[in-house]
């Protein structure tokens, strides 16, 4: 079994439904595909990302253990967002849900020097640029309030395999204003 976490996020209502909704509900869905969720973390409301692409988020995180290969998992989830009406047409635009791997124990994929180079993209990059393949950890989930904060109820002590910080050493690092942006639901 392999434990991982997996950031929720969504801004737009679906089927009459508030995010927060549709939160909870995605989670019974990813269940119902043989994962099993240890912890969910609290909702939070976060600003949307980037400033202006559209209405607020309501952010969480789930601890999962899964028999399931990250690349299957990963499957599962685009399953469960295509089921709850996510469709892929904007980078970083509004969503019914998102669905994200954020870490998978502590494996680096696809390999160290494809996992730096994503890590060291420029802003501008990062905006036109999407990966092809997964890359694990995430390669922004340092840089991110609304991912950190809720993964610190859940994994506060996952130390990031590359650079070598835990959930709560990487929230300390980010601008207190960030954080406070990042507001209970």
């Amino acid at each position: 079994m392999s434990n991982a976490v997996i950031a929720l996020g969504a801004n737009l209502k679906l089927r009459g439904n508030e995010p927060k909704v549709t939160l909870r509900d995605a989670l019974d869905a990813i269940s119902r595909h043989g994962v099993v969720i240890r912890a969910i973390s609290r909702f939070y409301e976060t600003p949307c990302f980037p400033a202006g692409a559209g209405p607020d988020y309501v952010n969480a995180a789930a601890l999962i253990e899964t028999e399931k290969s990250s690349e299957d998992l990963l499957e599962v989830l685009h399953q469960v967002e295509h089921e709850f009406g996510r469709e892929r047409v904007q980078r970083w635009g509004m969503r019914t849900l998102d669905l994200d791997l954020v870490c998978f124990d502590d494996h680096i994929l696809p390999d160290s020097a494809e996992f730096d180079r994503w890590l060291t993209l420029s802003p501008e990059e990062q905006r036109q640029r999407a990966p092809k393949q997964l890359i694990l950890p995430h390669p922004r989930l340092q840089d991110r309030a609304f991912v950190l904060v809720p993964m610190a109820d859940v994994a506060p002590d996952w130390r990031h395999p590359v650079l070598g910080r835990t959930v709560r050493e990487m929230l300390a690092d980010l601008p207190p204003e960030e954080i406070a942006a990042v507001t209970a639901a």
